[in-house]
């Protein structure tokens, strides 16, 4: 089984202990990471957040939970693949939100399984996805 990178509803699925998720994390051998991109949307999604214990209790589980995985970087690579991934896409008629095409595209480069509830990736040739809330 590869390494898997989480989706931004992935690691909010972690943020709110969902258990089918957690189950599988627990189960999962490899390593587990996620992307930068995902970390500056799990931040807007905080920021857009009223100040409170809600919003504070949220960002303290984001910040345990990212603790936990390897962050990967955006690297050259990444960027490589993902303009051949947009250019690739939009000639078949499709276009993916610009997060989701850096999410894939650091998935493709590193050999990861995505875990996402997003379908969309299942339209991506050669990108493996799996949903882990089910």
């Amino acid at each position: 089984m590869p390494a898997a990178l989480l989706d931004t509803n992935a690691v909010s699925d972690l943020m709110r202990d969902h258990p089918q998720v957690k189950a599988r994390i627990g189960k999962h051998a490899d390593p587990i990471a996620t992307s930068v991109v995902v970390v500056g949307e799990i931040r807007y999604g905080l920021d857009r957040l009223p100040a409170g214990k809600k919003r504070t209790d949220l960002e303290a589980r984001a910040q345990s939970i990212l603790a936990s995985l390897r962050i990967e970087p955006l690297t050259e690579q990444i960027a490589n693949a993902y303009g051949r991934l947009k250019a690739s896409l939009e000639s078949q008629g499709l276009n993916l939100d610009e997060n989701d095409l850096w999410i894939a595209a650091t998935a493709m480069t590193h050999g990861n399984l995505l875990v996402s509830r997003d379908q969309i990736f299942s339209q991506i040739p050669g990108l493996q996805v799996e949903d882990w809330s089910v």
